[in-house]
């Protein structure tokens, strides 16, 4: 998601990042005739091992609690929680699918609402 909505602190992360997507949107328009789709899925706060390092990581540098963190973090999301990880294989799944074959060039954001870019 740091591609709508920068992430503070990680310059060169966010650049790559918008450089992924205007390569993903240029490879979609040149390979759709050939029925091939090209999309982009921006993960929120999704609960894995990583999201749990990186909530610790937050917890010890700002001398919080990690529960602290998390009720910090869940409370940006409008979903009022962390998503799971077989909601965002969801999308990829439906992505991949013969049902999206007429979607391309897209960003899916998946991410409980925590992005507020229009």
């Amino acid at each position: 998601s740091g591609v709508e909505q920068p992430i503070p602190n990680l310059a060169l992360s966010n650049g790559i990042r918008a450089a992924v997507l205007g390569w993903s949107k240029t490879l979609a328009a040149e390979v759709a005739g050939d029925g091939v789709t090209v999309n982009v899925v921006l993960p929120g706060r999704i609960e894995t091992t990583r999201l749990a390092e990186l909530d610790a990581a937050n917890a010890a540098r700002s001398g919080s609690s990690v529960e602290a963190v998390q009720k910090a973090s869940i409370a940006a999301i409008p979903a009022g929680r962390y998503g799971r990880p077989e909601e965002f294989a969801a999308a990829v799944v439906f992505l991949a699918s013969t049902q999206a074959s007429y979607v391309t060039g897209t960003k899916l954001r998946v991410d409980g609402g925590a992005t507020r870019a229009v």
